[in-house]
């Protein structure tokens, strides 16, 4: 067997932070250079926006389907918001067909999501948790923003306490004071762990091979 026909099975990649710590400009960076990389697509049962596109922003459902995939298992983990009127989630069918296809499935979720997620799907999961220097730079982050207004800052703050509380059930840590060396341990992250044995499709035939052929060598 010929090492190219070992194949790579993607990651479920889960970056997780508090509002501000830089989440969302390192997502886009690692997406914009590694077309090998697809962001999740969450179903919900809120209607479109204006200018959204089913299956592009969101996967649009109905309350029914979307408790039917639940009961069936097909949600890999799912959220009730604003006071349980909307439900998010994310369909487990195009997830397990990109990670067969070797494709690597970015995720932008909260602890929460995230536990739910490692607890189907733990051999594919890779989880990382961006930290920001600083509480005082993240409050300087949410204020540079010009977004929201102070109570909202406040309340972005009390609640990046609550997150950051569950660090440690996080693979990684990355302290997101440089842009660019955040980025670049993202990268390393990605590639070491799309070098692990449960990740290599093939490897058990192509160890096998050299054995072999060792045996025949060596051995008689």
């Amino acid at each position: 067997m010929d090492k190219s026909e070992i194949k790579n099975r993607g990651i479920m990649l889960v970056i997780s932070s508090p509002s501000g710590a830089g989440k969302s400009t390192l997502t886009k960076l690692l997406m914009h250079q590694d077309d090998n990389i697809m962001l999740s697509i969450s179903a919900t049962t809120r209607p479109p926006r204006p200018g959204e596109v089913d299956g592009v922003d969101y996967f649009f459902i109905s309350l029914e389907e979307f408790r039917k995939k639940i009961d069936n298992g097909e949600m890999l983990e799912w959220a009730a918001v604003l006071n349980g009127s909307n439900l998010y989630g994310t369909p487990k069918t195009p997830v397990y067909e990109a990670l067969e296809a070797g494709k690597d499935v970015l995720f932008d979720i909260d602890w929460q999501g995230t536990q739910q997620l490692h607890a189907k799907a733990k051999d594919d999961v890779v989880k990382v948790f961006v930290l920001p220097p600083t509480a005082s730079a993240l409050e300087q982050r949410l204020h540079s923003r010009a977004q929201d207004s102070i109570e909202v800052i406040n309340a972005r703050m009390k609640s990046a306490s609550r997150e950051i509380e569950h660090w440690a059930e996080y693979d990684y840590i990355v302290i997101n004071d440089d842009l660019k060396e955040s980025e670049a341990k993202l990268k390393a992250i990605l590639y070491a762990e799309k070098q692990k044995r449960i990740r290599q499709q093939g490897m058990v035939e192509f160890v096998r091979d050299i054995q072999g052929e060792l045996r025949l060598k060596f051995e008689n």
